[in-house]
């Protein structure tokens, strides 16, 4: 019978460089905490320079900054070379930046859907290209893309957000399918509802939708950056060499709540 040697180093990010959009605030600086916590190095992404500074002297020396906007993707191979230029090779790329129009559907303008499918469909994928770029070449690596409970069920007035989140989805798996075999694994987490600044000022709008996201979490309660951080820094580490192409909901079972 063949046997394995089991270490907790299978968990850890030691020597591995991460780079992560959207890292400033809420979801992204969980997952830049975490990823430090297991021994990685992080640059983190964004466009407000000032929350980015204050997330680095939160995180400590092992993280550093750009300023970057996704959305420009002719830049992507330029934040690609900042990071690798400042910490080392990249080996772990996390799409975590995002952003939303909530209207009703009938209300959209193309410039809406634009403006949500630029941030998380082209900009995700023009980083994945240019991080897989350098991973192809025998280095392997792990890509996560940070979907949503909106990639798995319909959520009313966020149709940009839903689509784009959806289309997640599908980049995992086909990206999975072309790259897994050549050493670099896609994978994605989807977070249920999180306490952070975007889910206080959503509740605040609608006043009903807390209550009715408790009453479908079985777990009770909302996650925190950090679930969403471990999640993330597990699917980038060792111990998920075989795990390639899934969309992990942590969610306290939302997603199959009733």
């Amino acid at each position: 019978m063949e046997t394995y040697e089991l270490t907790p180093d299978a968990f850890s990010l030691k020597g591995q460089v991460a780079l992560i959009t959207g890292g400033g605030t809420g979801i992204g600086l969980g997952i830049a905490q975490a990823f430090i916590a297991q021994g990685a190095r992080v640059m983190i992404s964004g466009r407000r320079e000032e929350v980015l500074q204050q997330a680095v002297e939160q995180l400590g020396p092992n993280a550093a900054y750009r300023v970057h906007d996704v959305t420009a993707t002719d830049t992507a191979a330029e934040l690609v070379d900042a990071a690798e230029t400042e910490l080392g090779p990249l080996t772990a790329l996390v799409n975590n930046a995002g952003n939303q129009v909530r209207k009703a559907a009938e209300d959209l303008t193309d410039a809406d859907m634009r403006e949500v499918m630029d941030v998380h469909v082209n900009g995700a994928f023009a980083l994945s290209r240019q991080a897989a770029g350098r991973m192809l070449d025998g280095r392997g690596g792990s890509i996560l893309f940070i979907a949503s409970m909106a990639s798995l069920m319909g959520i009313p007035y966020v149709l940009p957000y839903a689509t784009a989140k959806s289309a997640h989805l599908g980049l995992i798996r086909t990206l999975t399918a072309e790259w897994a075999g050549r050493g670099v694994r896609v994978n994605g987490v989807a977070p249920g509802w999180i306490e952070t600044e975007m889910s206080r000022q959503a509740f605040e709008k609608v006043p009903d939708r807390k209550a009715k996201v408790l009453g479908r979490t079985p777990i009770g309660g909302l996650g925190q950056p950090q679930d969403i951080g471990w999640a993330a820094a597990y699917l980038a580490s060792p111990a998920a060499k075989f795990v390639t192409g899934v969309c992990l909901p942590i969610d306290g079972g939302a997603s199959i709540g009733f």
